[in-house]
C-alpha cells in the first residue's frame, strides 16, 4: 500500500506542467500555442527564453529526483525507488494536469538518474551540455545521450567504470527511459535531417540548422 501511495505521488509530481504554468503566470503566454506546442524544456527555451527554459529544466529534473528520494527518506517503500521514479516520468509525459499532453521525458529522466545514480547522471549531463553547446539543439543532445546511455548501460559494468556491476532492474528502467525519449523525438529527427530543427538561443549550431520562422 505504501508503495502505491509513493507511485501516485510520483505520478502527480511528474504531472506538474512547469513550462506551461511558468508561461501562463510570468509571461502571459500559453506555450502550447507557439513553437512545437510542447510543454517541455525545449519549447520553453524556444518560446520564453533562457531563464524560463533553465527554470523549467531544473523543476522538471527535480520532479524525478524527489520521486526517487522520498521513499528512501521515508524508508517506507517496498519496491525499488527507481520504479517509483519511473512513474514521475510517465506523469511528465502524460500529465493529468495538462490533458495528458506533456514533455519528452528528458529532464525528469535525468532527475530520476540523479536521485538513484548521481555519478552516472552527472556523466550523461556533461555529455548532454557539451553536445548542446556544439549543436544548439536540445533534441539532438537528448537523442544522442539516450543512445549513449543504452550503450554505456552494458559497457560500463564490463569495465567497472561508474557502474561497478550489472543491475538488471537499473538496466531495464534506464533502457525504457532512453527508448521513451528517443520515440518522443521522432518528429525532431525529421526536422534535424531536413536542417529545420529549432535552436536554443546559444551554442555553435555546428550542423547549420535553419529553422522555419
Amino acid at each position: 500500500m505504501e508503495s502505491i501511495i509513493f507511485i501516485v505521488i510520483a505520478y502527480l509530481m511528474g504531472s506538474i506542467p512547469s513550462g506551461l504554468w511558468i508561461g501562463k503566470i510570468f509571461y502571459h503566454k500559453n506555450i502550447r500555442e507557439y513553437g512545437s506546442g510542447n510543454t517541455g524544456t525545449t519549447n520553453t527555451f524556444r518560446v520564453l527564453g533562457k531563464t524560463a527554459g533553465t527554470v523549467t529544466f531544473l523543476i522538471d529534473m527535480l520532479k524525478g529526483t524527489l520521486a526517487v528520494l522520498l521513499p528512501i527518506w521515508c524508508g517506507a517503500a517496498t519496491i525499488s525507488p527507481l520504479i517509483i521514479g519511473f512513474f514521475a516520468v510517465i506523469g511528465h509525459t502524460f500529465p493529468i494536469f495538462a490533458s495528458f499532453k506533456g514533455g519528452k521525458a528528458v529532464a525528469t529522466s535525468a532527475g530520476v538518474l540523479l536521485g538513484f545514480s548521481p555519478l552516472y547522471c552527472l556523466f550523461l549531463l556533461a555529455i548532454f551540455f557539451t553536445i548542446l553547446f556544439l549543436t544548439s539543439m536540445i533534441s539532438f543532445s537528448s537523442i544522442a545521450v539516450s543512445l549513449l546511455g543504452l550503450v554505456t548501460l552494458f559497457t560500463f559494468p564490463a569495465i567497472h567504470f561508474i557502474l561497478p556491476s550489472y543491475d538488471w532492474l537499473f538496466t531495464l528502467v534506464v533502457s525504457c527511459l532512453a527508448l521513451i525519449i528517443i520515440t518522443r523525438h521522432k518528429d525532431n529527427m525529421v526536422r534535424i535531417r531536413n536542417k529545420e530543427e529549432s535552436l536554443v538561443p546559444f551554442g555553435l549550431n555546428l550542423t547549420h540548422q535553419h529553422p522555419k520562422k
